[in-house]
């Protein structure tokens, strides 16, 4: 019988989620939903020391904003299947699978000082060794179950000695495991050290915890970064020596992500570095060194619609395999495929995600950037009714490309031009010009057609009666109106504005530029 697809995501709660992290999500979600299966997040939390107040909250927040839908999380109402979902709930049932390994030859206590440890580094430093660790050749001159007599061991145990529980690496065998996306993964195990997989304090590590929940959980794919392919071998061996590498999952390790001069990964201090945000949401944390508040943008925040910075972070190391750019959330699941992401690493491009966020910005309905505008104009204390921001939303949403674009945009419906391009004006701008439009400016409230269509019929018909080409007075007309050289279509402005105010402006201009 064929196992359900299962994948998760598993963040830590040690600060804001990166964009590198909302994409794993995005390709698990993707993956899960073509393929009909389920997806479950899990919270990280071993690392107590790095845990951060409100990090849980933002994650759980950064998703829904993206619309990364979760089958089973620590934050669904009825329990999943396979809670709890955050590690530190599910602490007491990792020792037993510590200790089975310890059983079955495939794991030991070390009861080394961190004074021992310094000292064993030392020695291998001193004697030119380029990785000092603790390995299948080290652990033979350290304070360790497989060195201290039997008898000893139990003595430290029973009085209460600290140690930790280590794997034991085999000296001289080749690990191997097929990666989605890299093929044929193959590492010597004497390059592999002998992890810690329980901590001092009772606490498993990443290593073992996170074995043990993919095992429990039933995960069938494990797609993460790049930056776990080092420790991937060494979760090859505990599958195995646990029993279960029958049912280990299959490994994807997702390309890095890279500034945009790609010279290096794209890390959470770049953001405030380059000037553009790093995160999903805005952040607000502390600074490591002084403790003071500090606030990190989100693209949230910034303007970008969810929809075009899904559509931007799933082409961020995959492709369709085909020019089609705009995908919906639909479209990337049927889309989507793990063989077509690819193992190099995939360039930052902020003017990719502007644009993106342009084009989802312009396709929306009139109706709904019309609720956009009326919104931000209201916090300025401009009132403008539906109808209206509907029409001016349809003529400047092509010049926007945030939402508070929008308002900026419709200033000129409301503000009366205090300044004139003056390039237009040295040349376009004289006596004939300024007579025609006058004329055009009496004749305008009187129009019965005050369509874009009506006001360009009239406009041509005093041109028309003076001599006067459309050409050579469009561009001071729209100087007169708006006051810059150039901006969305004339007509539709003039129709807007209405035949009375649209004359008292080119009657204001005419007042006011030199004849």
């Amino acid at each position: 019988m064929e196992r359900e697809v299962r994948v998760r995501f598993a963040p830590s709660p040690t600060g804001p989620l990166h964009i590198g992290g909302v994409r794993t999500a995005l390709y698990n979600y993707l993956l899960a939903r073509k393929l009909g299966g389920k997806m479950l997040l899990r919270i990280e939390d071993t690392d107590q020391n790095r845990f951060v107040p409100g990090a849980e909250d933002y994650i759980r927040q950064s998703l829904e904003w993206c619309g990364i839908q979760l089958d089973e999380s620590p934050w669904t109402e009825t329990p999943g299947p396979h809670a709890p979902y955050r590690q530190s709930e599910r602490k007491p049932m990792y020792r037993q699978y510590a200790q089975q390994l310890i059983d079955n030859g495939y794991a030991y206590y070390a009861f080394d000082t961190p004074e021992e440890l310094d000292a064993m580094r030392a020695r291998l430093t001193a004697a030119k060794v380029p990785n000092p660790q603790y390995n299948s050749i080290t652990r033979t001159q350290m304070r360790n179950s497989l060195t201290l007599p039997t008898e000893e061991v139990a003595q430290l145990l029973e009085a209460g000695e600290p140690y930790v529980i280590r794997l034991k690496v085999p000296r001289k065998e080749e690990v191997r495991f097929n990666d989605l996306i890299r093929g044929w993964v193959v590492v010597h195990s004497s390059s592999i050290d002998d992890k810690v997989l329980m901590k001092s304090d009772g606490m498993p590590t990443y290593h073992l915890a996170n074995i043990v929940d993919d095992h429990l959980m039933e995960i069938t794919h494990v797609i993460r970064g790049e930056e776990w392919l080092p420790s991937a071998p060494l979760h090859v061996l505990l599958y195995r020596y646990l029993g279960w590498e029958s049912t280990m999952p299959q490994f994807a390790h997702l390309p890095l992500l890279l500034k945009p001069d790609g010279t290096g990964k794209l890390s959470k201090r770049d953001g405030d570095k380059l000037g553009f945000p790093v995160f999903p949401l805005e952040w607000h944390g502390k600074d490591a060194e002084t403790g003071e508040p500090t606030v990190s943008r989100g693209y949230r925040e910034d303007g970008y619609l969810p929809d075009a910075f899904i559509n931007f972070l799933a082409f961020l190391g995959w492709n369709p395999g085909s020019t089609q750019e705009l995908f919906t959330m639909d479209e990337l699941v049927e889309a989507f495929s793990i063989e077509r992401v690819s193992k190099s690493p995939a360039r930052f491009d902020q003017n990719k995600v502007r644009w993106y966020n342009e084009q989802y910005l312009r396709a929306k309905p009139d109706a709904e950037l019309a609720q956009y505008l009326v919104e931000a104009l209201r916090t300025q204390g401009q009132e403008l009714d539906a109808a209206k921001a509907e029409q001016i939303a349809a003529l400047v949403k092509e010049r926007a490309t945030f939402p508070e674009d929008l308002a900026r945009e419709a200033q000129l419906f409301f503000q009366r031009p205090t300044s004139y391009d003056e390039q237009v004006i040295s040349k376009k701008w004289n006596p004939q010009v300024a007579g025609a439009l006058a004329e055009f400016a009496r004749e305008l409230p009187g129009t019965a057609d005050a369509t874009p269509d009506g006001i360009k019929a009239l406009l041509t018909q005093v041109l028309e009666r003076q001599g006067i080409k459309i050409g050579q007075v469009l561009q001071a007309l729209r100087v007169a109106v708006t006051g810059a050289a150039a901006g969305p279509d004339l007509m539709h402005i003039m129709s807007i504005l209405g035949p009375q105010e649209t004359a008292e402006r080119i009657q204001q201009a005419i007042s006011q530029l030199p004849a």
